[in-house]
């Protein structure tokens, strides 16, 4: 079975995705991209991450032709591919449906710096404009948001993480949402002190994040 360890991984995220409450369902999915091989493993489509199997994670090439599976690949196999092609140092994509994120994405919003753990995606998260789901628009869309950092907000849809790992692109998808929960409480106290951009990236030099050092 190609890319056993990497669909055994994918698995056992998808799992955690739901046990941590940033999805629900078959809400988002998961990719990795072993480099050395150029191959994918990413989720199938429409299934519900307690009912899949390593087999069940579908197998591709950047270009999206099929090598091993026996399920059809996320409908945001676009969105993913894109990223890999423009971006050498992310291994491992996150998308998930987590209710603060999501929340701040349907009101078009960027998320702002309340707290310095927004660095762990480098100089912040925008949101992208909205397409729909699994298009190529979409796929543009979340890659000029992302820019050269680890992390978008898709527009009226969810949270876009990436890293050279899966243990960080979705450690990014778990501390944003914290950052996002905060956005929300502090927005309905008042008017939030916001971190400003030189303190966001002199904690970003700190986590090894900041794109532009």
């Amino acid at each position: 079975m190609l890319l056993e360890r990497e669909r055994k991984d994918i698995v056992e995220y998808g799992k955690r995705m739901i046990e941590r409450g940033l999805t629900t369902g078959s809400g988002g999915n998961i990719s990795i991209y072993d480099r050395e091989q150029g191959l994918v493993a990413l989720t199938p489509s429409s299934m519900d991450y307690a009912d899949i199997r390593p087999e069940d994670v579908v197998i591709m090439d950047l270009d999206g032709n099929i090598k091993d599976g026996i399920r059809r690949p996320s409908t945001e196999i676009n969105m993913h591919l894109l990223v890999y092609r423009n971006r050498p140092d992310v291994n491992a994509i996150v998308h998930t449906h987590s209710i603060y994120c999501t929340a701040i994405a349907c009101m078009g919003w960027d998320l702002e710096p309340v707290h310095y753990m927004l660095a762990i995606a480098g100089r912040g998260a925008k949101c992208s404009k909205y397409a729909t789901y699994g298009t190529p628009e979409l796929a543009q869309y979340a890659l000029e948001a992302m820019g050269d950092n680890g992390a978008c907000l898709l527009g009226n849809h969810g949270v876009l993480t990436a890293g050279p790992s899966l243990e960080r692109a979705f450690a990014i998808a778990e501390h944003l949402e914290f950052v996002a929960k905060l956005v929300c409480i502090t927005k309905s106290m008042g008017k939030p002190n916001l971190l400003t951009d030189e303190q966001i990236a002199i904690v970003a030099d700190k986590f090894g994040t900041n794109p532009y050092k």
